[in-house]
């Protein structure tokens, strides 16, 4: 299933997943990738954790940027802790997130990603004809700075899921200030 402005033949995962089938559709199979990590035992590799606190702290800092700096080339992402936006306005963006990829097709398809563009909820396609897509449906778009905000999506979110991502953002943004101000 393709919305009319996404890119064409671009199933969406959510529709895929209430249909049965007995194997995975190949555009979905990497098999130029490492197999997925069934079992998380010790020896399993762990997301790297990034301490806000150590990075603004002087005799910590040094260490902790060396750690960012390798999650960021090695990982491509981390966790942070000691960020001070509180775990409940953590959990209520997830909720809200959640939220939102429980509507309805019809709903999730005002926020569809115009095609060339990896802005909106759909399966980010890139390169060739018959490129790999991933295993899930994303829901991408700018919020900062407010004038790059697309106006079809981020103005139009549900009230309460664009105020939790507002004020997360706010808060989100402060702790960087503080960390680029040390």
């Amino acid at each position: 299933m393709s919305l009319d402005h996404t890119t064409p033949a671009v199933p969406f995962v959510q529709e895929l997943a209430k249909k049965p089938f007995t194997s995975v559709p190949p555009r979905y199979v990497h098999p130029d990738q490492d197999p997925p990590i069934i079992s998380l035992d010790s020896s399993s590799p762990q997301v790297p954790v990034i301490d806000m606190q150590r990075l603004l702290s002087e005799d910590f800092m040094d260490s902790e940027l060396q750690k960012l700096d390798q999650a960021c080339r090695e990982w491509g992402f981390f966790q942070l802790i000691n960020h001070e936006v509180s775990s409940s306005l953590v959990e209520k963006v997830k909720l809200e997130t959640e939220k939102f990829f429980k509507l309805p097709m019809e709903e999730k398809s005002k926020y569809g990603q115009l095609e060339g563009d990896v802005e909106g909820y759909g399966n980010v396609l890139f390169g060739s004809e018959d490129p790999k897509l991933h295993w899930r449906d994303s829901l991408y778009f700018t919020i900062s700075p407010p004038h790059l905000r697309k106006s079809h999506l981020f103005p139009n979110l549900p009230p309460s899921f664009r105020f939790s991502l507002s004020l997360s953002l706010s808060l989100s943004l402060n702790n960087c200030t503080d960390l680029f101000e040390f």
